[in-house]
Formats: structure tokens, C-alpha cells, sequence
């Protein structure tokens, strides 16, 4: 058996490899979508992302017979330790061949550095917070992830089990199609809920978008600020965001809800922009552009939309605001010839969010896992 050498990320020609190995190690996997490369060097730019205004994190690499077999990051959140009063380390980035030996490196690795931060335990896949990519798949890989999800083969559950990592808490991902629609008998029901209430809901005005992002920001850090492993987003990082989604966003899957004109909540879907990326293979250039733009402007290839998110501040919870904006959505989506969605991601324990997406006709299909071990 050859050794397994672990590097710390150094120079730019190690993050090339840190960032292009999965389009190596999962060339072969049918349903692996590679993010684009000139996205990730800007993601794992520490002048470029403002999550590292209030965080800090190593990249790590597995080198074997002088090949990167797989990588790692580890990661310490401050904000996140300070809203939560904890002392929590994370891992991220965790991609590798299908081997203990080198899986167990990495994470020795990642839980060293956060160790000598003075973490107390280590917590992940975190990529790199809940405001990102998070958690492991263990069940629905027979589908194309949405966009922002993540994906991994099945090989990984085992690995993760035998490195002593126990579970924190699953994230479910459920499915709706026109196969399944939203029966008459609801749609009524929430629409009468609708009439009796002081809700009114409108999309998102392109034209004031500043302003408009002000209320979504303000509305997310209060609805999600008692969710599990919720960190709040600076300003810094709700701006960088959202001049992101600015480029992508359908405006009329955005819904911000009003009561008596004060903001209660919003909801926010997109296309699923997967496929499309899946046929780019990571490259923006010299012809990946031109992909984007047939696939969205010419040819429409996206048929699916993911609903990324929704909040409701506290007070306003017991209003049916959820399923509302679920119906909402729903609506503009046959409109905009959108035939299937996914809501994801929702606590196992989010047990209200979980009645709506129920309701609605939605079903079960994946299930993600985030877990944890005492350092």
C-alpha cells in the first residue's frame, strides 16, 4: 500500500488542483454537475468572498504516488460560534477516492487545524456554511442535483461512518411535478385563508432592486435566526450574493409578502440552471457561454425550478404565510412552464415547513446528512 502524503493548499497551482479535482475524481458519474471553474476561484478567494471577513479556513490536498486523490478544507466560523456560543469547527470541500485511508487523512487534517483554533468538535460537510452547500447525500441518487446542491456518490456513507462521524441533523429535499398537481380542494383552502388574512404578496420589483434586497435581508436574518446551524449573513455577504442571483433570477418566482405593509416574509426560487451546467463541464470559456445562453435565451432547457428558500419573521408564522407562498409559486411556475420542483432544503425537524411542502403534494425524494465528532 503507498503512502498518503496530505498537503496544505499553498499557491494557485495547488487550489487549480483543490478546485478541478472532482471534475476528475467524478468523470464517470452520470449525475455529477461540476461548478464552474472561474466561480470556484473567485468562491475560494479570500479577497474575493466576504465570508472570510468573519471566518477563516485551510485547504488541504491527499497526494498519492504524486497525484491528488482527494481534498479537503477546514473551516472556522467565528460568527457562526458566536451566535451559537459554541466552539464549532467545520469540514468542507470533502471529495475523494473511495478509500478510509485517505478519507481519514483528510479529516485528520481538517480536525488538527480547527483544533489548534480551539474548536471542540468538527461538523460538516460545510461548503462553506449553511448559507452555502451543505451536507452529505445518503439517499435519492438517482436524480440531477438542483442547482446549488450538492452531489456524491454512495461510496461516501460508508467512509463517513467509519471515520466515527455520527449524525447532527438529516435535510430532506422534496419533489413536485404536473404528474402530482396541488388539489383543487387546497388551492381553495388557501386562497380563503388568504382572503381572511392581512397577507398581500407581490413579486420582486427588479427596479428597486437595493431596496427590495434590504427587505429580504432583513426578513431572512430575523425568520431563520432559531433554525439549527443558522448563521446570520452580513451585509457584505447578502450584497456579493445577490449581485449573483441578480444575473440568474426569474422574477417572478420571487415573492415578498406584506402584512398591513410591514415585510413578513419572502420566498425565493430559481431555475434549475443544472442541466445546463452539466453540458458547460465546468467551463465558462471558449464555448460555455454560448451554451448558457442557447440553452436559456433560445432553446428554454430548464423545465424544473428548486424553491432555495423561504422566511417568515416569528410573529407571522401562524398566519398560513407558507402556504401561501407555496401556492404562489406554484402558480407562477405553470405559468412559466416550469413542470417540476424541488424544495430543498427543509430540517427534519422543521416540522410546519414540512406539513406545507406535505400539502402541497410534494414528496420526500432526498435526504442529506451533516454530521459531527467530538475533537
Amino acid at each position: 500500500m503507498s503512502s498518503i502524503d496530505i498537503i496544505e493548499v499553498q499557491n494557485r497551482s495547488d487550489l487549480n488542483k483543490f478546485i478541478k479535482l472532482p471534475l476528475r475524481l467524478y468523470r464517470n458519474e452520470k449525475y455529477y454537475v461540476p461548478h464552474l471553474i472561474s466561480e470556484r476561484k473567485a468562491f475560494f478567494d479570500r479577497d474575493k468572498n466576504p465570508f472570510f471577513e468573519h471566518a477563516r479556513a485551510k485547504y488541504f490536498l491527499a497526494i498519492k504516488k504524486g497525484k491528488a486523490v482527494g481534498r479537503i478544507a477546514g473551516i472556522v466560523n467565528d460568527l457562526h460560534n458566536d451566535f451559537h456560543d459554541e466552539k464549532a469547527g467545520f469540514f468542507g470541500f470533502l471529495d475523494c477516492i473511495d478509500d478510509p485511508d485517505t478519507a481519514g487523512s483528510l479529516l485528520r487534517a481538517a480536525g488538527d487545524y480547527v483544533r489548534g483554533e480551539g474548536m471542540e468538535l468538527i461538523r460538516g460537510p460545510m461548503n462553506f456554511s449553511t448559507n452555502d452547500e451543505v451536507g452529505l447525500l445518503i439517499e435519492g441518487f438517482d436524480y440531477l442535483p438542483t442547482f446549488m446542491m450538492p452531489y456524491n456518490p454512495p461510496y461516501y456513507i460508508p467512509l463517513y461512518e467509519r471515520l466515527g462521524l455520527k449524525k447532527a441533523r438529516d435535510l430532506i429535499a422534496f419533489y413536485l411535478d404536473d404528474s402530482n398537481p396541488i388539489s383543487e380542494r387546497w388551492l381553495k383552502i388557501v386562497e380563503k385563508m388568504r382572503a381572511r388574512s392581512r397577507i398581500k404578496t407581490r413579486t420582486i420589483r427588479m427596479n428597486e432592486f437595493q431596496s427590495e434586497l434590504e427587505i429580504i435581508r432583513t426578513i431572512y436574518n430575523s425568520a431563520w435566526s432559531k433554525n439549527w446551524g443558522f448563521v446570520p449573513m452580513t451585509e457584505e455577504e447578502f450584497q456579493h450574493t445577490a449581485d449573483d442571483f441578480k444575473k440568474l433570477v426569474d422574477p417572478d418566482l420571487v415573492f415578498i409578502a406584506f402584512v398591513d405593509d410591514e415585510p413578513a416574509g419572502f420566498i425565493l426560487g430559481l431555475p434549475d440552471y443544472n442541466p445546463i451546467f452539466k453540458k458547460m463541464n465546468g467551463r465558462l470559456f471558449p464555448t460555455g457561454i454560448f451554451k448558457f445562453l442557447y440553452y436559456t435565451k433560445v432553446n428554454k432547457f430548464m423545465h424544473r425550478l428548486r424553491v432555495l428558500t423561504m422566511g417568515v419573521v416569528h410573529k407571522y408564522q401562524k398566519l398560513g404565510l407558507d402556504a401561501i407562498f407555496f401556492v404562489d409559486i406554484y402558480n407562477a411556475g405553470r405559468r412559466n412552464e416550469y413542470h417540476c420542483a424541488e424544495l430543498s432544503w427543509i430540517l427534519e425537524d422543521n416540522v410546519m415547513m414540512i406539513k406545507a411542502a406535505e400539502n402541497m403534494g410534494a414528496r420526500p425524494y432526498k435526504k442529506y446528512r451533516i454530521y459531527e465528532k467530538t475533537l
